[in-house]
């Protein structure tokens, strides 16, 4: 009864100061006793955190939209509708994300539940309110906990995965292959591969890890790191340019014919009007001549 009356206290005669943010209020000294009597939710039961909802949002129906009136109604039905936000953010504990960031994503959900709700249309507030809650925390780890950018359809796949892998697993007793969770799920196996391929985008791990305690250098890097040959090999073409342009033009000719146009010899030797034996000399001149002054740069 207490809590009704509290209600109609509000209702009729709001504060005349108050504040945008939901934690905290600027209320005159002579409305305090208003606000200290209906906020202390923890002291309210069940059913009458309910029964107040549903005056406040009639009376939030009738209030214009950012008027002071208003931001109070709406922030009153925003505490007093906090246990559906913990209820809902309980269900992602086990979730590395720290437990005041679902919480804050859970309370977005819930003042976009009291925008929405329209008292008229008959279920409960709690009813239409629990999903569009989940709905937002769900939202905040697609959007904002994925370490690399996938697409959107890609991380809804990831969730479904999650739960066709755990109840296949203990139907089979075995983890279920692509094949099984595409016939699951009646997707493309394709599809499901690339889904499987992207969930590994949700979280990474640093390269200077420790993967073997054992060894010296036991990280990540030191185990996936190679060196890669093709870089002598650039730096040998970029050497080389100046000193093949250096070259006698016929030389030039020679090289590039048995190296890149790829001829033999002979055919170079036909193109040139020259012998075979005449054409290997050159080029074997020609390259050594190249590798001592490569050399000798070095």
């Amino acid at each position: 009864m207490a809590a009704h009356i509290a209600v109609e206290r509000i209702v009729a005669d709001p504060p005349t100061l108050v504040r945008t943010a939901t934690t905290a209020r600027i209320v005159p000294n002579r409305r305090r006793e208003h606000l200290t009597e209906a906020r202390t939710t923890d002291r309210i039961s069940t059913a009458d955190a309910r029964a107040m909802s549903t005056v406040l949002l009639r009376r939030l129906a009738e209030l214009e939209e950012g008027t002071p009136e208003h931001a109070y109604v709406r922030n009153t039905l925003v505490e007093l509708n906090m246990t559906l936000v913990k209820f809902a953010a309980g269900r992602f504990r086990s979730n590395p994300e720290p437990m005041e960031d679902i919480i804050q994503a859970g309370t977005i959900g819930l003042i976009k539940a009291i925008d929405r709700f329209d008292v008229e249309r008959g279920p409960m507030f709690s009813t239409f309110a629990l999903p569009t809650i989940r709905g937002e925390i769900k939202r905040f780890f697609r959007d904002t906990t994925w370490a690399v950018h996938v697409p959107r359809r890609l991380k809804d796949l990831r969730l479904e995965l999650a739960k066709a892998a755990d109840i296949l697993a203990n139907k089979l007793g075995r983890a279920p292959t692509p094949a099984e969770l595409a016939a699951y799920l009646d997707l493309p196996t394709e599809e499901i591969i690339e889904g499987m391929l992207a969930a590994n985008g949700y979280s990474t791990s640093s390269m200077d890890t420790q993967i073997d305690l054992d060894a010296g250098d036991g990280s990540f890097a030191a185990h996936t790191g190679f060196i890669e040959r093709g870089f002598d090999h650039v730096e040998n073409l970029h050497a080389l340019n100046p000193l093949i342009a250096a070259l006698p033009r016929r030389d030039r000719q020679i090289l590039s014919m048995r190296f890149s146009d790829e001829l033999t010899q002979s055919q170079i030797g036909t193109r040139l009007g020259l012998s075979q034996m005449h054409v290997s000399r050159l080029l074997s001149r020609t390259v050594a001549l190249l590798r001592t002054q490569l050399l000798i740069k070095d």
